[in-house]
C-alpha cells in the first residue's frame, strides 16, 4: 500500500480526477481518495513506482507526496539498491509558471531537464504570448512585404522600370495570420504536445502565498496550486496615454495595425519609439499617408544623432515628421478622427496609439508574497531572475528587464537552471538591439552619454555609409556607423548604427566588446570585401587614418 498526501485539490470533482488518472496505471489495483484528508491510498501490484503515481498527479496541476508514516510495499519506488526510504530530495520538483511566452516556455524546457514536473497556466485563448502571436513576427513579415513594395515603386538602378506595386492588404494579413499560427503550432503547442513534464492549465492566476497560486477558469471555478517554485512570465500590454476623449474612439494599438485588412489614407501615429516607427514606415511603403506625433523627438532615448538621421529617411518617403508635438484631444465622428495638438488640428481616418508597454503585474496579487516592483510595475530581479522572494523568479516584460524577445527568453532559460539547482547569470552588458526600420538602428554597449556618467572620458567617430563600399554598390548610402572607444585606452564601449540591414552587422560589434577589443584591434581584423559589416573596419580605422585616402579593400 502507498500513501501520498495531495495539495492543491479544491473540491470534490478534483478527487474523480484524480482517481481517475491514478487508475488508468497498469499495476494500480484499487484507488481510495480522500478530499478531506487531502490524501490518496493506492494498492498496487508492487510493480509500481512512487515516482510515477506522483507524475501522474501533478500533470493534473496538483502537488503530492509520499506520507513517510505510511508502510510503503512497492519496492524500489524511488531509490536503488538497498535504499528505499523515500526523502524530500528524492520528490519531482513542482515548478509553475505564470504564462507561454518566450520566457515561459525556455524556463519549462530547462525546468523539465533538471527534472521537474511543470505547469503553466495561460488565461489568454492562445499560447506563445507576444512575440508570435502580435509582435515580432507578424511585424516583421508586414515589415518586409512592405520593403518589397516600396522597392517596386522606387528603386535606384537604371534599366530597371519602377512601377506602383499591386496590393491586397486582406491577403497579406491572411498570410501574417498563417504564419502565426504555424509557428506557435510548431514552436509551443507541439513543445507541450511532446515534453511528458509539461502541462498546461488555462486559467488567470494570482498568488495565496509564495507557494500557492489561485488559478481562476474561464467557467468561473478555481483551482489552487501549489509549487516548489514559480516564474512569472506574464508580459507586458500596450500603455495608452491619457489624453481626453481617446478612450472612447476606435483606435488602434499595434495588434489591430498589424493584423488590420484595409489600408487607412492617412494614418496618425502617436508614439515615436520601436513599435510605432516601424508600423509607421511600413504603412507608408505599402501605401498610406502617415503622420507621426513625437513627443521629443524620434528614438529620444537613443544617441541624439540616431533620431535625428532617421527623421530624415523618413521625411524623404514621405512621413510628415512632428517633433515636440502632443495630443490633448480625440475626437471621433464615425469616420474620422480629429486631433488638438500644440501644432495645430490634424484628421485621419486610422489613429495608431503606440507610447510604449507596462508590464502585466496588478493582477497577480504581489502584495500577499512581498514581490518587490518599481515605479513602472515590473517586478523587480537580479542576475540569476530571482526577485526578493525565495523561490519566486521572473523573466521577460514583466520583470525590470529589456523588452526584447531574446532576452526574455535568455532569462527564462536561466531562471528554469536555477529553480533546478543551477546557478546560471544573464549579463546584459554586451546586448545588442535592432530596431527594423529601413535604414535600420542597431544598437550595443555603451552610448557616448552613458559612459560620461559612468566618469568614462570617450572618443568616438561617425563614419558616413557613403564611405561603404558595399552600400555604394547598393546605391544605399544613407545613415552611419559610430564606435565609442574609452580615450586612454582604445577599448571599444559601445555602437550605434543606421544602415540598411543594420541589424546584421551589429553582432560583431557586440562580440568585439564582449572580448574587450581596442578599436586598433577592431581595425587590424581581416572583413570580406564587399560586405556591410565592413564598414566596422573602417569606422575603426578613422581613428587613426583618413579613409578617403585609402584604395578599395586597404588593411
Amino acid at each position: 500500500m502507498i500513501l501520498l498526501s495531495i495539495e492543491g485539490m479544491t473540491c470534490p470533482s478534483c478527487v474523480a480526477h484524480v482517481k481517475e488518472a491514478l487508475d488508468a496505471i497498469e499495476g494500480v489495483n484499487k484507488v481510495e481518495i480522500s478530499y478531506e484528508n487531502a490524501s490518496a491510498t493506492i494498492t498496487t501490484n508492487g510493480g509500481v513506482s512512487v515516482t510515477d503515481l506522483i507524475g501522474a498527479i501533478e500533470a493534473l496541476g496538483y502537488t503530492a507526496k509520499e506520507n513517510p508514516l505510511a508502510e510503503n510495499t512497492a519496492p524500489n519506488a524511488y531509490c536503488d539498491n538497498e535504499n528505499t526510504s523515500n526523502t524530500e530530495s528524492n520528490r519531482t520538483q513542482h515548478v509553475a509558471i505564470i504564462g507561454t511566452g518566450s520566457g515561459a516556455f525556455a524556463c519549462a524546457i530547462k525546468a523539465a531537464e533538471g527534472g521537474a514536473k511543470v505547469t503553466l497556466i495561460e488565461g489568454a485563448d492562445v499560447i506563445g504570448g507576444c512575440c508570435v502571436n502580435v509582435g515580432c513576427v507578424p511585424s516583421k513579415i508586414l515589415i518586409r512585404a512592405a520593403q518589397l513594395a516600396q522597392q517596386q515603386r522606387n528603386n535606384p538602378f537604371a534599366g530597371l522600370e519602377n512601377h506602383a506595386p499591386q496590393l491586397s492588404r486582406a491577403l497579406l494579413a491572411q498570410q501574417q495570420t498563417a504564419r502565426v499560427e504555424e509557428l506557435r503550432a510548431a514552436k509551443y503547442q507541439n513543445i507541450l504536445e511532446t515534453n511528458p513534464a509539461l502541462s498546461l492549465l488555462k486559467g488567470w492566476a494570482q498568488f495565496k502565498n509564495a507557494n500557492t497560486l489561485i488559478v481562476r477558469k474561464n467557467d468561473g471555478t478555481e483551482q489552487e496550486i501549489f509549487a516548489d517554485k514559480i516564474l512569472i512570465a506574464t508580459g507586458s500590454t500596450p500603455t495608452i496615454p491619457p489624453i481626453e476623449g481617446l478612450a472612447e474612439t476606435p483606435y488602434w494599438t499595434s495588434t489591430e495595425a498589424l493584423f488590420a485588412e484595409e489600408l487607412p489614407q492617412h494614418l496618425v501615429v502617436i508614439g515615436s519609439s520601436v513599435v510605432a516607427l516601424e508600423i509607421a514606415q511600413a504603412y507608408r511603403r505599402l501605401g498610406s499617408e502617415v503622420t507621426v506625433l513625437a513627443r521629443h523627438s524620434l528614438l529620444y532615448s537613443e544617441d541624439p544623432i540616431i533620431g535625428e538621421k532617421l527623421a530624415g529617411c523618413f521625411e524623404k518617403e514621405g512621413i510628415r515628421v512632428l517633433n515636440n508635438t502632443q495630443a490633448t484631444q480625440v475626437t471621433h465622428d464615425g469616420n474620422q478622427f480629429t486631433l488638438n495638438t500644440n501644432a495645430g488640428e490634424l484628421s485621419c481616418d486610422r489613429l495608431l496609439v503606440s507610447t510604449g508597454r507596462h508590464a502585466n503585474t496588478s493582477q497577480l496579487n504581489l502584495d500577499a508574497v512581498g514581490v518587490t516592483t518599481n515605479k513602472k510595475g515590473e517586478i523587480v530581479v537580479n542576475e540569476r531572475m530571482e526577485t526578493n522572494v525565495a523561490g519566486i523568479y521572473a523573466a521577460g516584460d514583466c520583470s525590470n528587464m529589456p523588452q526584447f524577445v531574446y532576452v526574455a527568453a535568455a532569462a527564462g532559460s536561466r531562471a528554469g537552471i536555477n529553480m533546478t539547482g543551477g546557478n546560471a547569470k544573464l549579463d546584459l552588458s554586451t546586448m545588442p538591439a535592432v530596431i527594423f526600420t529601413d535604414p535600420q538602428v542597431a544598437t550595443v554597449g555603451l552610448t557616448e552619454e552613458q559612459a560620461r556618467a559612468q566618469d568614462i572620458e570617450t572618443d568616438s567617430r561617425v563614419l558616413g555609409m557613403e564611405n561603404v563600399p558595399r552600400a555604394l554598390a547598393n546605391f544605399e548610402t544613407d545613415g552611419f556607423i559610430k564606435l565609442v572607444t574609452e580615450k586612454e585606452t582604445g577599448l571599444l564601449l559601445g555602437a550605434q548604427i543606421l544602415a540598411h540591414e543594420g541589424g546584421e552587422l551589429i553582432q560583431s560589434a557586440a562580440l568585439a566588446i564582449r572580448n574587450r577589443m581596442t578599436v586598433t584591434e577592431l581595425a587590424d581584423q581581416l572583413f570580406p570585401y564587399l560586405t556591410m559589416v565592413e564598414g566596422l573596419k573602417l569606422c575603426a580605422q578613422t581613428f587613426n587614418k583618413d579613409v578617403k585616402e585609402l584604395s578599395c579593400c586597404a588593411g
